[in-house]
């Protein structure tokens, strides 16, 4: 039987997307909260299906090292791996490694995560992440709500929390979106650099009931995301469901015909990502800062 890996499998997206998975194979939900990861392992098994709990926060460096190390000692052969998880904060925090917990949690777990699970898995195995159009500062939704898309200075500036002045009002966005630009170009960087396995990126859309970053975001922002945004047009034009998001995610990490190197859209159809994640040296950038930052850790 396949074996499918999801990062955040406790709530919104990453809830439905490890329901439906869990009908085509085991499930390795992987995520902090030890108590929710058995509801939803309860969930899939009193359904008929198999599941398997790894606690680990994607954010701490040292978590994601012992997870990724639970999960190749289970000797599955993975079919699928979903980096999900992902936060929105309106106020900076600091990880255990005292990196910035946005930039963390979006994008140095799932790029640490990837980088030490892909040499274990199975030739043709896909590799999916959950990416985000703000990345985009010409995304037409994106500029009406006064955002600016990524504010990538280095990876190691983003570490610190600093992004490049000029950004987006609302609290938590720069972060958000940087972090998003960089797991986006990471994943097309990814495509091109190793052939055996298959790399994609997902948009979800505007997203009804994600709940990004729990408590700690800005009750503005989760109305304007959760429910105000997927209602009114230009915005409802980009809606979904995490019902409907599980579903092309689904498919995406169940196709066989190599696909590689594609950003999908909230209705599984292949979409641009900005123009500056487009750029290769960007990407090669992004990637070789990335590796560079994590090469500065020691892992417990």
């Amino acid at each position: 039987m396949k074996a499918f890996i999801i990062t955040g499998p406790t709530s919104g997206i990453g809830y439905a997307t490890a329901l439906e998975l869990a009908k085509h194979g085991v499930v390795i939900l992987v995520g902090r909260n030890p108590d929710k990861l058995k509801k939803v392992q309860s969930t899939i098994e009193t359904a008929g299906g198999k599941a398997i709990p790894v606690v680990c926060d994607i954010a701490d460096m040292t978590s994601v090292s012992k997870a990724s190390q639970q999960i190749i000692s289970l000797g599955l052969p993975v079919a699928g791996l979903l980096n999900n998880a992902g936060i929105m904060p309106a106020k900076p925090s600091k990880t255990a490694q005292g990196w910035d917990n946005t930039f963390a949690t979006n994008h140095l777990g799932p790029f640490a995560f990837t980088e030490q699970l892909a040499p274990q898995l199975p030739d043709g195995a896909n590799i999916l992440f959950v990416a985000s159009a703000i990345e985009d500062p010409d995304r037409r939704p994106a500029k009406i709500m006064g955002m600016k898309g990524g504010r990538y200075i280095s990876a190691q500036a983003s570490a610190r929390g600093e992004w490049m002045a000029g950004g987006a009002k609302m609290p938590g966005i720069d972060a958000y979106a940087t972090s998003k630009q960089c797991i986006l170009a990471s994943a097309l960087a990814f495509a091109r650099e190793d052939r055996r396995l298959h790399y994609n990126a997902v948009e979800p859309g505007i997203t009804r009931g994600t709940n990004l970053g729990g408590e700690s975001t800005n009750a503005f922002v989760r109305f304007l995301f959760g429910h105000l945004m997927a209602a009114i047009p230009p915005f409802s034009n980009y809606s979904s469901t995490p019902a409907r998001s599980a579903k092309v995610i689904t498919r995406i990490l169940m196709d066989d015909t190599g696909k590689t190197g594609i950003y999908f859209d909230e209705k599984g159809r292949p979409m641009d990502a900005s123009q500056l994640v487009r750029d290769i040296s960007f990407q090669d950038r992004v990637v070789a800062e990335t590796r560079t930052l994590l090469s500065t850790l020691t892992y417990g």
